[in-house]
């Protein structure tokens, strides 16, 4: 199953927890894409007969020059997405917190 790319601009948060002195970059998918990546797990859960641990799906992520594969989870709670952003990518592509990220992913 190949689905159109999802492509989506949002804006780069960071959470850090300061007891382990570390720092975890991430983006919440806005309502559209949301939406979309809902679609294509719901298809996956049918086809396949259940889900994938946390309900995740996976993607190839494209910003700017970068890609990586990595995975999309749904917010426990909400009707959205998350992914996080790899610290390399954050320097690679000079993204910081609260930089609107332009964002394109392939959904497997």
């Amino acid at each position: 199953m190949s689905a159109d790319p999802v492509t989506f601009s949002a804006p780069l948060q960071i959470w850090t927890n300061e007891a382990e002195n570390s720092s975890v970059g991430f983006v919440i998918l806005p309502a559209e894409a949301a939406e979309q990546v809902a679609g294509h797990e719901l298809v996956r859960r049918l086809e396949l007969g259940k889900r994938r641990g946390f309900g995740s799906v996976k993607v190839t992520a494209h910003v700017g020059s970068s890609t990586w594969d990595t995975s999309v989870f749904p917010q426990k709670g909400r009707e959205s997405w998350f992914m996080a952003v790899k610290v390399g990518v954050r320097r690679a592509e000079a993204i910081e917190e609260g930089d609107l990220v332009e964002i394109e992913l392939e959904l497997h």
